[in-house]
């Protein structure tokens, strides 16, 4: 998929320079062709000589550097690039492609391109809390720069925290997905279930949850992305609805998502049910505003959407979320065996860069065997890849 395709890898002047390695090689092995920019000080953490052993091409250090062909460097290598990657990017860099500022190789290349861009942000814990570097990361994603989110854990300066670069091997699947998107859910229809419903309490009033759509938007759209024909049942949500979908039903009690589930599932190959439906609604509905000093309101249990599916599987496949607050493993499996489903994705809502709304997430897969695998914070988007490709496991090879 990625054979005969040109990659610029960027390297700034982090310690995570060293991981950069293994995603040349990596690449090369697979056989992209790698062009590797070293800004001054990343030759700080690795010798150019490294990465032109691994890449077999001569490395880009300055804008000035002799060479023994003329072209005009910067612009030639944007021009040849089918994704330009910088990892690691420090918080230098993120602030220089946010704003514009073209004072070296890396930076004027990253101006120049016209291909996808993507960086992995690599920096110290509280760099990367910080505002500015926030704001700026914030900056290259509207502008639909691809972002590979830093891991958790201990830093190379003794901190512990967020700011990790992210594992090479999770690099490379995302530069593979934005350059070779995989086909392999092509001739396959999947229903996917996104956003919170409403439970009308009287003419102005409803009880809902914080889920924005987020997760099942990202699924819904990585699964079109791999050519499948994706029905969507969207309930209220907090962002636009996605684009190449093959049918987009709008409801919003949960009594409506399941109906509708219901009909649409056996026209499906499986449902990913990664909406938040209330499980409960007011037993009466007021047709005009309540006024009272005070209100008690009686709540009735709702359809289980789940469950209701796994009744009529019938050799269809059934993904099931489980947002929980404490217990995560033992309620997920306990919700996996009860839904009759063949995945559940577990994951702790409390967990900083876990919640609801957030554009990252922490989870769980636990299968139909009962194994649990465990994934760090990453974004949403690359989640939704990993559970297709956990979903496509159980049609066997």
């Amino acid at each position: 998929m990625i054979r005969a395709k040109n990659i610029v890898l960027g390297v700034s002047g982090g310690i995570a320079a060293y991981k950069s390695c293994e995603i040349v090689s990596s690449l090369v092995k697979l056989g992209a062709g790698v062009d590797v920019i070293m800004t001054a000080n990343a030759e700080h953490f690795v010798t150019p000589l490294t990465f032109e052993t691994l890449s077999g091409r001569q490395v880009v250090r300055g804008m000035f550097e002799e060479r023994k062909e003329f072209d005009v460097r910067h612009v030639s290598l944007a021009k040849k690039a089918d994704i330009l990657v910088v990892a690691p990017a420090t918080a230098d860099v993120i602030a220089k492609f946010a704003r514009g500022i073209a004072d070296d190789m890396l930076s004027t290349v990253w101006l120049a391109a016209k291909c996808p861009r993507m960086v992995c942000p690599a920096m110290n814990t509280g760099m990367y809390e910080d505002a500015a570097t926030a704001e700026n990361l914030a900056i290259l994603r509207e502008r639909g720069v691809l972002v590979v989110e830093p891991g958790t854990g201990r830093l190379a300066c003794g901190d512990s925290g967020k700011g990790r670069m992210a594992e090479p091997r999770d690099i490379v699947a995302a530069i593979l997905d934005a350059i070779a998107p995989r086909r392999d859910y092509e001739g396959r229809t999947l229903l996917v279930t996104a956003g919170a419903t409403e439970e009308k309490v009287d003419a102005v009033r409803y009880l809902t949850n914080r889920s924005s759509g987020k997760m099942g938007f990202a699924i819904a759209e990585a699964a079109a992305e791999r050519g499948a024909d994706v029905v969507l049942i969207a309930g209220r949500v907090e962002v636009p609805l996605p684009e190449g979908m093959r049918e987009i039903v709008r409801v919003s009690s949960t009594e409506e998502m399941c109906r509708e589930a219901l009909r649409l599932f056996p026209g499906c190959d499986a449902a990913i049910m990664a909406a938040a439906p209330a499980d409960y609604r007011p037993e009466e509905y007021s047709a005009s505003k309540i006024k009272s000093e005070t209100l008690t309101l009686r709540l009735v249990k709702n359809p289980d959407i789940a469950a209701a599916l796994g009744r009529i599987k019938d050799g269809r496949k059934l993904v099931v979320f489980s947002a929980e607050t404490d217990d995560l493993i033992k309620n997920a499996r306990a919700k996996l065996a009860a839904k009759r489903a063949d995945l559940a994705v577990a994951n702790d809502v409390t967990r900083e860069g876990a919640g609801f709304g957030a554009d990252t997430n922490i989870i769980s897969i636990i299968d139909a065997a009962g194994s649990v695998t465990d994934y760090p914070v990453m974004s949403k988007r690359r989640l939704a890849d990993i559970i297709l490709d956990r979903l496509a496991e159980c049609y066997g090879p």
